[in-house]
């Protein structure tokens, strides 16, 4: 069988020096740019070069030599494939360097056989961050000019390959996606990755060349390939050097170049997150997600009347942002149950109160984040068992400083939902129990930074999860500047004495939490005797239940506090009475607020 590999690329992307990687390999013949001819005759007097006319015509321009290299050009690429593939026998790998400005040339649902041989056609899309090609693109302007279109860099092309091929062939078969740069880091690896992705062998051979001219090499050459003539290889260059390799070059972009840039990043990030270097830069999707519905949501960004969904992978605020640059936001967490949303008004109430408190302006408005959490519930199927963080931040600047004065668009409201049970990998175990310890850390006071504003600087809870997840615990407890329990790193906490008394600390130190007051409520009604009062850590160490509260966890019991045994080691009956009659709470009148019909059309 001959593997036909077909690569796809922009200008400036390695591809010339990926076929010579290919044309080194013993069973491999390289083929330059086969679909160039049939570009320029059909772009006529629109684009010229100054060996058009002798490509076109195939004639040996004044003062060359090699007349076999401009006669083979008037040659079909089905013509091309068949010459080399008849001396390649009936195995070997047929390397087709392709520009993606030509790609309407070619055929992709008709591609090309050869009588008695076994031809497999694969597909490779190279592609580099669109900055790198346009901030390089002056070196070659005197040969292709100095203004490109998106189509010239080549990203936009690459795209619609790509979707010609999905639509064509499905996921079974898909293009493989090659980032530029990868081949210069690790030539090795990538190459091997990629050998293995078209399901061809990988050589050492394709590490190194001769330097000079090639005979693959296009009649055109000498235009346009003098830095890889100078190279040895994907790790060597000759005394010149040659510039497709890591090196580091520092290139100032020209800004009228700012619209195909534009125009030509959204395709480039797309392709990029196809590419294995993307797939590996973590832990496997099937490691993170508890739930394999979480690798592709749709979030909600925007500013008033701005605001739209994105899926996961494309979501992101801009870095003039107030939360990036200050970390200036305001939160709330809100679970969904059964086709309701739990306490929903008492969250958006405590949101607008929050944005009140800091001073925003142009902020979205309660009826506006309801619409956006409805949308973003619809889009992603979501009535049951998921979780929303709601974030609002001052908005984005129009220049990095920390001064609200610059912030000018609006509040940026960010919705990410999840599916996230209350018992699970990412929250607690709700029946067993979780430990706590105590943190070294004080939380704040709002003598300097208020908890009842529910702001987005949470260094002061990150630092004292980090000791808990040290000391293997859950959580830890945070007292206040005067030594009483406040509350956790991320929760509320309560705890009952021996006399069977439900006590919590007062807010003064602490975020006075929704579900606590839930709690609270509860507790009357179960006739539960309920104090709001300061209360110790020893208290906690020697109580006889002691759970948490949150929205996403809801209560939690917990067993253990610093190496103490809370009560029995188990679930208190308080505990478990409490727990039942918070799970009720969505079907009771008042307390949820009814998620719309989801359109089947």
């Amino acid at each position: 069988m001959i593997t036909v590999v077909h690569c796809w690329s922009a200008p400036r992307s390695r591809s010339t020096a990926l076929m010579y990687s290919f044309d080194c390999r013993e069973d491999c013949v390289g083929i330059d740019e086969p679909l160039y001819r049939e570009w320029l005759i059909r772009k006529g007097d629109t684009v010229l070069r100054p060996y058009g006319q002798s490509l076109i015509d195939g004639t040996v321009p004044e003062g060359e030599t090699n007349e076999s290299c401009w006669k083979r050009e008037l040659l079909t690429l089905g013509e091309r494939i068949a010459e080399v593939a008849k001396k390649l026998g009936p195995t070997g790998v047929v390397f087709c360097k392709h520009m993606a400005k030509h790609s309407f040339l070619y055929d992709f649902d008709n591609e090309c056989q050869v009588e008695n041989l076994d031809l497999v056609h694969r597909h490779l899309l190279l592609i580099r961050d669109p900055v790198a090609v346009l901030s390089a693109w002056e070196k070659a302007g005197g040969v292709h000019g100095n203004n490109p279109t998106s189509d010239e860099v080549g990203v936009v092309p690459l795209l619609a390959i790509h979707s010609k091929l999905e639509s064509r062939r499905g996921n079974s078969s898909h293009a493989v996606v090659l980032e530029s740069d990868e081949l210069a880091s690790d030539p090795e690896g990538t190459l091997s990755a990629v050998c293995a992705s078209l399901g061809i062998p990988y050589r050492m051979s394709m590490l190194s060349w001769k330097s000079g001219p090639k005979e693959c090499d296009g009649p055109w050459a000498k235009w346009w390939y003098d830095s890889v003539h100078k190279s040895e290889g994907w790790n060597r260059t000759s005394t010149e050097g040659g510039e497709f390799q890591a090196s580091r070059r520092y290139r100032t972009l020209d800004m009228s170049l700012m619209s195909s840039l534009k125009s030509s990043f959204p395709a480039y990030e797309y392709l990029r997150q196809l590419t294995t270097k993307y797939a590996n830069r973590g832990p496997s999707p099937k490691a993170m997600y508890e739930d394999p519905r979480n690798e592709h949501l749709l979030v909600w960004i925007g500013a008033p009347e701005h605001g739209r969904l994105f899926p996961r992978s494309m979501a992101g605020v801009s870095p003039w942002d107030s939360s990036v640059q200050g970390g200036d936001g305001c939160w709330e967490g809100l679970r969904v149950y059964r086709g309701k949303i739990l306490s929903l008004d008492k969250h958006l109430r405590r949101l607008m109160r929050s944005a009140k408190a800091l001073g925003y302006e142009n902020v979205h408005t309660k009826e506006q984040v309801t619409e956006a959490i409805f949308q973003t519930l619809a889009a992603n199927g979501m009535r049951d068992n998921a979780h929303m963080r709601l974030t609002l931040t001052r908005g984005e600047k129009y220049t990095s400083s920390m001064n609200p004065k610059f912030n000018v668009y609006g509040t940026t409201l960010i919705i990410l939902p999840e599916w996230k049970p209350t018992e699970g990998a990412t929250t607690y175990d709700n029946t067993k129990g979780i430990t706590l310890i105590s943190a070294s850390q004080r939380r704040n006071s709002p003598s300097t930074c208020d908890s009842k504003i529910h702001h987005n600087n949470m260094i002061n809870n990150i630092l004292p999860k980090i000791q808990a997840n040290l000391a293997g615990a859950a959580d830890a407890i945070m007292l206040d500047l005067e030594g009483y329990v406040s509350e956790t790193n991320a929760t509320n906490i309560f705890m009952v004495d021996d006399e069977g008394v439900l006590l919590t600390p007062h807010g003064d130190h602490c975020l006075p939490g929704i579900t606590r007051g839930t709690v609270i409520t509860l507790a009357r009604e179960l006739g539960i005797p309920c104090e709001v009062r300061r209360v110790s850590l020893a208290e906690f160490h020697a109580a006889e239940e002691v759970f948490t509260t949150g929205t996403m966890g809801e209560l939690t019991p917990v067993t253990m506090i610093d190496g103490r045994v809370i009560g029995s080691g188990r679930r208190g009956e308080i505990t478990k009475r409490l727990q039942e009659a918070y799970r009720a709470l969505p079907e009771r009148p008042g307390w949820a607020t009814d998620i719309p019909p989801f359109a089947e059309e």
